[in-house]
């Protein structure tokens, strides 16, 4: 299968909201690409005395609604095209759940399993050194993402302030508690979604014990597995890279996750049938959870899919085809942008914290994170049924319009 460019798949999103809203062309031609796109090389002295030099980027959206804000992800697969997609997608998300940023993203391609802790480390403070003139509280925020953590932003951190000569806490999101970071942060993007199910369940009848299944299985998939299994939800399938694990009588998540924990992988999980491949899109269940990668659900699969509810744990896991397709099905996708909102969501609420060096207890961070999610998930709902469209084009009408009318007030339009 050719692999899809995330970027295109984000223009043609935009297109398609811009007939839906008529959108004005001169704010649709704005939005159409980044204002700035940064690439960058990182020389590393490796382990062995050599230098190897990785490749970086960072990209900066759109800032009308306020400084830009997005992950940082440590990948073999980044691209420019990557986290330009995921920079776009990231404006939308922010406007979605109403936080006053913008949208940015940055990747280094990088395998991170073929790097000792030093190596990482090194890496992670050369790609701040080059980076640093563009980013900063004010401007663009960086946080974690794909195999990125609150150890590698301590050291990001670190590196920023060091060539700052003063503390500056707000400059990264996603931090240790004890630099600054907020309570609930790590678990963020899985606790906003489970809201948004919440909701989902409710308005299309899914009844108590239903049966899920989870294509990624890293910290949001096992999290909001965690917490769906907590709410008596069926978990049957999990997979990873390595392949799944199947219990058409549930799984046992908290076995499940110690078993990931010790042996890197869902397979061979005591309490469940091993098989080869990504075996959720052959199950029968209520809820489908793509958390992994881009692309997941494509033309090629999108047939096999027997679900009724789709939530995008992950970052454009849907293909545009395969979206027109789900939609034909009345399948209801929660979107990306609203889905997994939670993790950006509570990063604001981290910065809040950091700007006024006071900081919340989780439950006032969980019910700070609940408002956030509740309020975006009827907004968007209003949205869709306004236009009669899909749960995708409901969140992107309301973030888009949101992003276009601070450019207006700004006089950018």
């Amino acid at each position: 299968m050719k692999k899809n460019n995330p970027f295109e798949n984000s223009r043609e999103q935009l297109e398609e909201i811009k007939n839906i809203i008529d959108l004005d062309d001169n704010i649709y031609e704005q939005l159409k690409t980044p204002q700035r796109l940064l690439e960058v090389s990182i020389p590393v002295k490796m382990d062995n005395g050599k230098i190897k030099v990785f490749t970086g980027y960072r990209s900066q959206y759109n800032d009308a609604r306020g400084p830009n804000k997005g992950g940082i992800r440590f990948h073999h697969n980044v691209s420019r095209e990557e986290v330009m997609a995921l920079s776009a997608w990231m404006t939308w998300k922010t406007a979605v759940v109403d936080i006053p940023l913008g949208g940015g993203k940055g990747g280094v391609i990088v395998n991170t399993k073929e790097l000792s802790e030093s190596e990482l480390e090194k890496l992670s403070r050369g790609y701040i050194r080059a980076i640093y003139k563009l980013i900063g509280p004010d401007v663009d925020i960086p946080a974690p993402d794909v195999y990125t953590d609150a150890r590698i932003m301590a050291w990001m951190l670190d590196e920023y302030e060091q060539i700052a000569g003063k503390h500056i806490k707000g400059m990264i999101t996603g931090k240790p508690l004890n630099l600054g970071g907020s309570k609930a942060r790590g678990f963020a993007t899985a606790q906003g979604a489970a809201y948004t199910i919440d909701l989902a369940v409710e308005k299309i009848g899914i009844k108590k014990g239903a049966s899920v299944a989870f294509n990624g299985f890293g910290n949001a998939g096992a999290n909001l597995a965690k917490i769906m299994f907590d709410k008596e939800y069926k978990i049957v399938v999990a997979s990873d890279s390595r392949g799944s694990i199947v219990n058409r009588n549930g799984l046992d998540v908290d076995k499940l996750i110690k078993h990931k924990e010790e042996t890197g992988s869902v397979v061979n999980f005591p309490g469940g049938e091993s098989k080869e491949g990504h075996h959720c899109m052959e199950e029968e269940v209520d809820i489908l959870v793509p958390a992994a990668l881009e692309d997941y659900i494509n033309k090629e699969n999108v047939d096999k899919l027997k679900t009724k509810l789709i939530v995008e744990l992950a970052n454009g896991p849907i293909t545009p085809e395969a979206d027109k397709v789900l939609n034909e099905k009345n399948i209801l996708v929660i979107p990306d942008i609203l889905a997994n909102a939670g993790g950006v969501a509570v990063s604001y609420l981290e910065q809040v914290q950091n700007a006024y060096a006071f900081y919340w207890t989780e439950e006032e961070v969980l019910v700070k994170l609940k408002e956030l999610m509740d309020r975006a998930f009827e907004s968007v709902w209003v949205e869709k049924e306004k236009y009669k469209t899909s749960m995708r084009m409901g969140a992107y009408a309301l973030g888009v319009s949101r992003v276009a009318q601070a450019m207006k007030d700004r006089g950018r339009g």
